[in-house]
This record gives C-alpha cells, structure tokens and sequence, in this order.
C-alpha cells in the first residue's frame, strides 16, 4: 500500500533539521552540511550527480532505499530555493541545474502562485497555494501505487507531523552539533500521534531511526 514518507532527513544531536542563516550560499543553513556527511559519501549521492565513485554499505543501501518507489515529492518553498515572497519572474529553477535528481513530479508549497516548471529527466515542478492537504491529495494522484516522499524543509516535515499525514519518518542522527537553527520535533508530541520507534539502524556516518505509526507498512529505513 502506498505510504507517504519522510526518508533520509538528516538531524544533529541537538536536534536540529537545518542550521541558522539559511540563504543562497548557504541552502541548509550555516553549519547544515556537516549533517549530511553521511549522505554525500555515499555512492547513491555520488552517482545522482555523474560520478561513479562513492562509499558503499549501510548508509548507501538507506539512501538509494529512500528514492526507491517514489511516485512524487512534497517540499516547502525554502526548499525550491531562497526566494521569499512574490515570484519576480520566472528565472529561479532550483538548487539542482537543468536536471534536478527527483524524476517524478513535485509539488512546491508557496503563497504566490506560479506556473508549473518543467526540466530534464521527467521532473515537473507544481506550486501548490492551498496548502498542505491539497498538495497531499494532488501528489497522492500523480504517485498512482507508489509513494509520496516529503522532502522537506523542517517547517514542512512539521505540519505534517501535527497533522498526522506521515506514515514513516525516517531520521538520519548525524554526529554533530549546531547549537541553533530550526528544531525539527520541539513541541511535537509523537506518542500521543501515535508514532513508535520501530528500527534503528547503525551506519558508517549516522545513526537511522524509523518512526512509524501502527498500522504503517513493513519495518524497514
């Protein structure tokens, strides 16, 4: 059955999904690379963007698992990139060149409309001004069978915890710390939504935690 998902979302110690001051030199905030240490090694980051080379093992086989079965994304607009409110033209693509990595279509939560964007490799970008269900229910029709990842940002990946819409979360604990930025689960009470910890997995470069809700699908990051 199909699930909607958050896979391979990368947090620090202190909890913490994005660092401070995020903007055009620094898309995950001051700090934020460094929890995604594990993921850039990995040959599943290195071979989305044409190099053959890259560390294999239980990291890996998360990561290429986590873009396994995926029907359509959600982000929130930071995730598009750095610009805030109304679009002044056409001109921003992404963070990712001509060929984004995501292959399916995209739906982008944003307060100003804007036309839907086509680029290489199957991906179409549609910007979503009714909020979170409606973005929901139109990825859900364009997945078909299979899944609905939700890319992110923290922000996102919050409303809908609050709103109960994530079947599996699936955190990668980075070994670092960032001392601020944004929380991801403050003031999120997961039990009472009726999350349980259901796997955790020991990679090379972070620690994999799975949450899901009971009648989610089979247990596995």
């Amino acid at each position: 059955m199909p699930s909607v998902r958050v896979s391979s979302f990368a947090v620090s110690i202190d909890g913490f999904g994005a660092g401070p001051g995020q903007s055009l030199e620094h898309p995950l905030g001051i700090g934020g690379p460094a929890m995604f240490e594990w993921f850039f090694r990995t040959r599943t980051w290195r071979t989305m963007h044409g190099n053959d080379a890259g560390e294999t093992g239980v990291d890996d086989a998360i990561a290429a698992r986590g873009l396994t079965g995926v029907g359509a994304w959600i982000l929130g607009r930071n995730m598009f990139g750095p610009i805030r409110g109304p679009w002044p033209d056409d001109t921003w693509k992404g963070w990712w060149g001509d060929e984004p990595p995501y292959h399916v279509p995209v739906f982008v939560l944003t307060h100003h409309p804007r036309q839907p964007l086509r680029m290489a490799g199957g991906t179409e970008f549609r910007f979503i001004t009714d909020g979170i269900h409606a973005a929901l229910e139109q990825a859900k029709a364009a997945a078909g069978d299979k899944d609905v990842r939700v890319g992110g940002g923290v922000a996102t990946i919050r409303q809908y915890l609050r709103a109960g819409l994530i079947d599996e979360l699936h955190l990668a604990m980075a070994p670092v710390l960032l001392g601020s930025g944004e929380q991801l689960l403050h003031g999120i009470d997961l039990r009472a939504l009726g999350y349980e910890c259901t796997q955790r997995v020991a990679g090379e470069r972070a620690t994999h935690v799975v949450l899901r809700r009971p009648s989610s699908a089979e247990d596995s990051p």
